[in-house]
């Protein structure tokens, strides 16, 4: 009788270890560049992405898991112990695998592009 006890258990931990959510994870993105990487969320999470605007007008985004009760609410973020918020964030959930957009690497190629350029720019100025 406990090895069928013991079989079930194991039957139905593995059973939510395969179902767990994947999600896109990136802690803070500026405009459309967002660096993410794959995560497994826990149990009570769901994927998430967060649109906000700081100083009101560069756009920040961020991506990951989030406890299901706290999904679609407004946030704010203060610099550290103030009241001083730096920007308000909406974080809108989803519950299927990657939902939470596509990944922003597609994005990175530009930016080495902009800083050789600026470099370039630089040491032409410095060179005349």
């Amino acid at each position: 009788m406990n090895g069928i006890i013991i079989r079930v258990f194991a039957a139905g931990l593995f059973i939510a270890v395969a179902h767990a959510l994947r999600c896109y994870k990136c802690d803070v993105g500026v405009g459309t560049l967002c660096l993410t990487s794959e995560k497994t969320c826990a149990a009570g999470e769901q994927c998430f992405s967060g649109k906000a605007e700081a100083a009101g007008f560069l756009p920040i985004m961020t991506k990951g898991c989030l406890k299901t009760d706290e999904c679609n609410k407004t946030s704010d973020t203060n610099i550290g112990d103030t009241n001083v918020t730096v920007y308000t964030i909406l974080k809108t959930c989803c519950g299927t695998d990657l939902c939470n957009a596509a990944p922003g690497a597609p994005g990175l190629p530009l930016l080495p592009l902009l800083l050789a350029s600026f470099t370039s720019l630089l040491v032409a100025s410095v060179a005349v």
